[in-house]
């Protein structure tokens, strides 16, 4: 009785253990803020799109959910998140998923999966260059 008990608590741990491999770790802009090179591996990063670059249509613009809400005295932290793909609209929350990459101007987010959230109602603009 005693071996099925243990064997039963170690096949739910085993299970649970298991069913967090592989899972990507999510974090938000303030969390990341200006450490990205501690980021290597794949993470997904929360935030919300606050505009596009000039330069390159596929780099957007994120900044905290919580900044989004900011009115006086916010500090809008901005990552550059570059996406392919259609760019979100200025205001939606997003989840985008992938890696930093090391450029010679500084880290940009490679993002290889991005979904929208939620929408906010902001005024934002990216900083100039």
């Amino acid at each position: 009785m005693i071996i099925i008990a243990v064997a039963l608590v170690f096949g739910v741990a085993l299970a649970v253990t298991a069913g967090k491999v592989g899972q990507v770790k999510t974090l938000t802009v303030a969390e990341v803020g200006t450490n990205p090179q501690l980021y290597t591996d794949k993470i997904t990063i929360t935030g919300v799109m606050a505009g596009v670059s000039p330069y390159d249509k596929a780099v957007i613009g994120i900044m905290d959910t919580k900044e989004a809400q900011c009115k006086n005295g916010c500090q809008k932290l901005f990552i550059p998140v570059k996406y392919p793909a259609q760019a979100p609209k200025v205001g939606d929350e997003i989840e985008a998923t992938g890696k930093f990459t090391k450029y010679p101007t500084g880290y940009m987010f490679i993002a290889e999966k991005l979904k929208v959230v939620k929408h906010h109602d902001i005024k934002a603009e990216l900083p100039a260059s």
